[in-house]
């Protein structure tokens, strides 16, 4: 190689490396990463002074100036609020009603969307038809879901809240799943008939297996939905089945004094399971629910 050559190149290795290092201090990123801080800082902050107050003595609580941590942590205002304060008895409710509504949204809402994915089953646009339910406001719908359930004795029950919450995640399961059927191909599933395999054979045995990663996330959607409902639990529940949302936001106006503590305690233990399952399976839910946006 020349000496020509090397100095063409080493000219060329230095302008590139000016360039990356040009592009390293742009001001247009340095905005975009401040602006990412600034908005972590401002969605993460709430969530961090709970936190803190949740285990904070009753003295620190509203002290001036505030302490941002305090030097004696206590996990008093746990123990109050889920043995005094009904905590026991929301978490139970809330454990056992998304249980069950993720179980049954996740077969039903399989079977419906193979159903549809695989035999047309509506028509092309039943399955958008079935999403659009959701459009409806909940609380459009809240005063004669009451007088009906009043009328079948299902006011303060576990299995209303189970039955309800199963429809209104249904439409978005349905969807989620539609989406991973389609976009299987159906050649594995007509081997599998042609091995001796019935259809419900094939769902359980090919189908199913291939569309995990859409059974998780429309499970998790299922359960962080009926987890953290609000509106139709604090209307249609009063003592046997109230949630654990209800005692969150009742612990203003059912015990007296500034139960500061106490309310994040229990706005910990309602946040961290959904939280949790959310950071886990955040991957599958986006996938999920936009798989089959750009499907005709």
């Amino acid at each position: 190689m020349t000496t020509d050559a090397l100095r063409l190149r080493r000219g060329r290795a230095r302008g590139a490396s000016r360039v990356v290092r040009g592009r390293r201090v742009r001001p247009g990123t340095i905005a975009r990463f401040l602006f990412i801080a600034l908005f972590t800082l401002f969605v993460l902050a709430p969530f961090y002074w709970v936190a803190v107050t949740s285990i904070k003595p009753s003295d620190d609580l509203l002290a001036s100036p505030p302490i941002w941590f305090p030097k004696h942590p206590t996990a008093i205002h746990y123990a109050t609020s889920l043995n005094h304060m009904r905590g026991w008895l929301g978490l139970k409710n809330s454990v056992i009603i998304a249980s069950f509504v993720t179980i049954l949204s996740v077969l039903i809402g399989s079977a419906a969307a193979y159903s549809m994915a695989r035999f047309r089953t509506g028509g092309k646009h039943l399955a958008f038809w079935v999403l659009s339910q959701r459009f409806l406001p909940p609380i459009a719908v809240v005063i004669p879901v009451f007088l009906m359930f009043r009328t079948l004795s299902l006011v303060d029950s576990r299995l209303g809240l189970i039955l309800l919450y199963t429809v209104f995640a249904l439409p978005f399961t349905i969807w989620m799943m539609y989406a991973y059927f389609r976009q299987m191909p159906p050649d594995l599933e007509e081997a599998a008939l042609v091995d001796g395999c019935s259809r419900w054979q094939a769902l359980w045995k090919v189908a199913w297996p291939l569309a995990a990663p859409g059974i998780v996330s429309a499970g998790a959607f299922a359960f962080i939905f009926s987890w953290t409902e609000f509106l139709f639990a604090l209307v249609l529940t009063s003592t046997k089945a109230v949630t654990l949302p209800v005692i969150v936001a009742g612990t203003a106006v059912e015990f007296q004094g500034n139960l500061y503590g106490e309310a994040s305690a229990l706005t910990m233990v309602s946040l961290v399971p959904a939280v949790l399952l959310g950071i886990l399976v955040q991957r599958h839910i986006v996938r999920g629910l936009t798989l089959g946006a750009v499907q005709g």
